[in-house]
């Protein structure tokens, strides 16, 4: 595996994995670029070589670094202070579920519902909350380290049912807004 983490262009894997959070959190590839000093060109070579590298690594240590790295978040001094444009009320929203586990569960259910009714849930959760794919899947890491940290039983069951309660609540939401399910009117 050594040799997969030899960097590309200069760029780590850690620092790929954090251009990656950037941009998943609405930053620009131009902005991610211009911070790290390399130009859009060097980045799509970047982007392309590490995924590569991750498609072939069949024994997913790439892959479980990448997502270690995601729950650590950015810490890249070049990035940490890079921001998208994001509007008070996502910000308010991404501290809430960064606090508030409750809240996060219920969104987890609000974007698993949408993904069943046919909605884009990532898109859903930003159009309706501000927040974006990468902040959302970065406060989930967070989340998934503390239970792999040994987060107790019953307080992960309790955060499970509520996610599918609030998810049945979403359905709900959605299905009346279509004017129903798909197959309300089959009788067997």
């Amino acid at each position: 595996m050594a040799d997969n983490l030899e960097p590309i262009h200069g760029i780590s894997f850690e620092d790929y994995a954090q251009m990656v959070i950037k941009l998943t959190s609405g930053a620009s590839k131009e902005q991610i670029c211009e911070a790290m000093g390399i130009d859009l060109v060097v980045w799509d070579e970047i982007n392309t070589l590490w995924i590569q590298r991750m498609t072939e690594d069949s024994s997913f240590k790439l892959a479980q670094l990448y997502g270690q790295y995601f729950a650590k978040g950015v810490t890249n001094p070049k990035l940490v202070n890079l921001e998208a444009n994001i509007s008070p009320e996502g910000k308010a929203n991404l501290e809430r579920i960064k606090n508030d586990r409750y809240f996060y569960e219920e969104l987890c259910g609000a974007r698993n519902a949408a993904y069943s009714y046919g909605l884009d849930g990532a898109q859903w959760i930003l159009e309706n909350f501000g927040i974006s794919l990468g902040d959302f899947q970065s406060v989930g890491m967070q989340y998934m380290s503390k239970r792999l940290k040994g987060e107790d039983f019953m307080e992960t069951k309790a955060y499970i049912e509520y996610q599918q309660e609030k998810q049945k609540e979403y359905e709900a939401k959605f299905a009346a807004e279509r004017g129903g399910n798909v197959a309300d009117d089959i009788e067997f």
